[in-house]
């Protein structure tokens, strides 16, 4: 391993945080940034990461494989968009400031993408999900809208995109408390 890379390791205090928590902690800090367990036990399976990037990869890589059913389940455990998460966990704080920009937005917006979102949840049998960081109301609007458009197993495949994207933005999260 080049030196570079093995110096990541060492000289980043989050990264070497992640490498050596005990197995039950790394699985509870994984899991608030995709709650699938063959994903987080792929990626406990991976330790130790030489740097930020191969951990980055290495979940987005098995982050690609995920399936129908896992999105199901994923998205059974996020809150909607718009609805405020409860709590004082790390995951519900991340979800709140991952919704700020559309907390923020004009009401008629506001109201429009909830009227989109109460008739996706009816076609789809799923609540909608986007990685909405630093994403506006209207955005967001625009996009559920595009998406409706969709047939379920595509948009499965594009809810498991979102999943994916969120994952990466958490991990950072994660890398960052040291």
């Amino acid at each position: 391993m080049p030196d570079s890379v093995a110096g990541d390791a060492v000289s980043d205090p989050g990264l070497k945080r992640v490498n050596t928590l005990a197995p039950e902690e790394f699985r509870a800090e994984f899991a608030r940034c995709l709650d699938i367990d063959r994903w987080v036990e792929a990626l406990l399976n991976k330790r130790p990461f030489a740097s930020r990037a191969a951990l980055l990869d290495s979940a987005d890589a098995h982050a690609r494989l995920i399936t129908d059913d896992e999105v199901a389940s994923a998205l059974a455990r996020h809150p909607r968009i718009g609805e405020r998460a409860s709590g004082r966990s790390a995951e519900a704080k991340w979800s709140r400031g991952e919704q700020s920009a559309f907390a923020e937005g004009e009401a008629g917006v506001q109201q429009a993408f909830r009227t989109r979102q109460a008739e996706y949840e009816r076609r789809f049998g799923q609540i909608y999900l986007v990685c909405a960081s630093g994403r506006s109301s209207e955005e967001l609007l625009a996009d559920i809208e595009a998406r409706m458009d969709n047939d379920p197993a595509a948009e499965a495949r594009v809810a498991a995109t979102e999943l994916r994207k969120i994952s990466q933005l958490r991990i950072g999260k994660v890398l960052d408390t040291a």
